[in-house]
């Protein structure tokens, strides 16, 4: 297999999560988003979107779009499972995790920040009070859908939803976002990052990793 990311996309952050719970280590190729690589010639012809993550899998299939690609890892590598066994436990999970990956993520996603500054001409201090509105308007729910606990966001082990919170604490952290009003997010956070699979994941240790 082969993973196409960027150490600090929160979409390639989830599926590099997933992938270390499942013990799997494919070969990973750096895109730096920032200087445009995703929309070079080639890669655009392996993922007409310009997006990371992109997975190949060994027969040379080409998977696009993190959930889906976690959705079939779930099938194809099913343990540890990412989604609890019975159908309320995994409508919970992908519900937590479509908050994140479709209310939350998608509206700080570079491509919309650079538009922000670009087309629309909006100041530096105006993108940045988008960011941080549609951060905390998402964390706000969450806030109150997660447990109050140091453990995982649903049950006793990782699932999907996880894999879509740690990132986009990181993604909220990196803007300077102020995580005090989130007891609840901040301990599963902080739960989280000692299991060796999540700090595994870290935008901090991959090799293409840049310091800001």
């Amino acid at each position: 297999m082969k993973l196409y990311g960027y150490f600090r996309s929160s979409a390639a952050y989830r599926v590099r999560i997933a992938l270390n719970l499942k013990g799997l280590a494919p070969e990973a190729t750096s895109l730096h988003l920032v200087k445009g690589q995703q929309r070079a010639s080639d890669y655009l012809a392996l993922n007409p979107q310009g997006l990371v993550p992109a997975l190949v899998t060994d027969e040379g299939k080409v998977l696009t779009q993190s959930l889906a690609i976690i959705d079939w890892l779930e099938d194809t590598h099913p343990e540890p499972p990412l989604l609890p066994a019975d159908p309320l436990g995994r409508a919970r999970v992908r519900g937590l995790a479509l908050a994140i990956a479709c209310d939350i993520h998608p509206l700080n996603n570079l491509r919309v920040l650079k538009f922000l500054t670009g087309p629309l001409a909006l100041s530096e201090a105006q993108k940045n009070l988008w960011a941080t509105h549609w951060i905390a308007t998402g964390f706000d729910a969450l806030e109150s859908l997660l447990p109050d606990h140091d453990g995982w966001c649903v049950g006793l082990t990782p699932t999907l939803a996880d894999c879509c919170l740690v990132p986009q604490v990181a993604n909220a952290q990196r803007i300077g976002f102020d995580l005090s009003p989130y007891p609840r997010i901040r301990r599963i956070d902080a739960f989280c990052q000692r299991h060796a699979a999540f700090a595994a994941a870290l935008p901090s240790v991959q090799p293409d990793f840049i310091p800001s």
